[in-house]
């Protein structure tokens, strides 16, 4: 099982904290961040992450395409 993982560009504030928490995961591209990889295995801490986004820019979905995160 693997997740998609995207961040909207249109909603990022660019703040860094994914890519300062996980820049195995993610990077910065001019002023917003985006993910390395589509693609990345299941992963608690990675949720955690996208619910403390603060424009909740994150987005991960499972591989039926159910929003996983952020969480409401």
């Amino acid at each position: 099982m693997t997740w998609s993982i995207s961040v909207d560009t249109t909603t990022c504030l660019g703040s860094g904290i994914c890519a300062g928490s996980r820049p195995d995961i993610f990077q910065f591209h001019g002023s917003y961040a985006e993910p390395i990889t589509d693609h990345l295995d299941p992963d608690e801490d990675v949720l955690d992450l996208a619910d403390t986004c603060p424009a909740a820019a994150i987005l991960i979905r499972d591989e039926s395409g159910a929003e996983l995160a952020p969480r409401p």
